[in-house]
């Protein structure tokens, strides 16, 4: 049940300008909050999921110069941009893929024109109702109240809102000024990344809600629990990577060739059937196909790139 025995500050307007006046004043300088582009944002967004901001610009930049449209990342071979992502670490495969996709959609369903609604941009694939939001605000200044966990960190702190995702959705939603979708989540965001992180900078970096901040006021900085990233190295992420890497340079091979390539240890507990686990996995990303041949040793497995 949503608690609903919140309040936000009756002086809103205040409060609005004071947190855009701190944003316009000062904040951290992205290249994709420099433009208007819906898919030059709808990149960043993808690749942001699950990289630090400050590797996300190398890839961002070098992503568009090799697809600088919708329409040219359509074109592409879907292997050559599941490379390009596992090459520059950028988490799972899928969001290229689906990035890949909603690449074709946008050139064959919506004319090369990106749909500009939360709503209709949730039709992309792998476009959930986070990024939707943020490319409707961002590129048309035409979205909700973004929503995210620095945004729940915020809004829990400064005006004791529960700990409830209704309650932060309807909160974000009060506080945020009609019309001002791209200035206000932008300048929200940016105040829970560099202002209200899970150690708080209050003072340090000038926080421009300190008069109505509740955890500034009684000195407790209690915040919901943010999951962390599970570590990379050693990880699935990291072997699925490896296999679409060493398929990229061989096309194909039989597992008992791929499996010394994607770990030196391999064998044993991480012998053939954990190998042919996680091939099975990427066939269901439609990323590999996964074959079984005959031959006179018996049943041998094949994987190779899918096209």
């Amino acid at each position: 049940m949503t608690d609903t025995s919140w309040s936000l500050p009756d002086d809103g307007e205040a409060v609005r300008d004071a947190l855009v006046s701190w944003y316009e004043d000062d904040h951290r300088s992205f290249p994709w909050r420099e433009t208007d582009d819906p898919y030059a944002i709808l990149v960043s967004e993808v690749m942001s999921q699950q990289t630090q901001l400050g590797r996300v610009v190398t890839a961002w930049e070098a992503f568009l110069d090799r697809w600088p449209s919708a329409e040219a990342l359509a074109e592409a071979d879907r292997s050559d941009v599941v490379g390009f992502w596992t090459s520059h670490s950028l988490g799972y495969n899928n969001r290229a893929k689906y990035l890949h996709e909603s690449a074709k959609q946008v050139t064959t369903e919506y004319d090369g024109e990106f749909p500009k609604t939360p709503e209709e941009l949730q039709n992309l694939q792998g476009v959930g109702p986070y990024t939707a939001n943020a490319v409707a605000s961002f590129a048309f200044n035409n979205g909700n109240a973004v929503v995210d966990t620095n945004v729940k960190r915020v809004l829990y702190r400064a005006f004791d809102i529960p700990d409830d995702d209704t309650a932060f959705e309807e909160a974000a939603a009060a506080l945020m000024p009609d019309g001002e979708s791209r200035v206000w989540n932008n300048a929200i965001m940016e105040l829970g990344g560099v202002a209200c992180k899970k150690t708080p900078s209050c003072d340090a970096a000038g926080c421009p809600w300190r008069e109505w901040c509740h955890a500034y006021e009684i000195g407790d900085f209690t915040a919901p629990d943010v999951p962390t990233q599970p570590k990379f190295d050693g990880s699935r992420r990291q072997f699925r990577g490896r296999v679409i890497s060493i398929l990229k340079e061989y096309d194909e091979l039989p597992l008992s060739k791929l499996g010394p390539r994607v770990r030196v240890d391999y064998g044993g507990e991480y012998g053939e059937g954990w190998l042919r686990e996680l091939c099975s996995d990427l066939a269901e990303d439609g990323l590999v196909e996964l074959e079984s041949e005959r031959s006179d040793e018996g049943k041998n497995w094949v994987v190779r790139l899918r096209q």
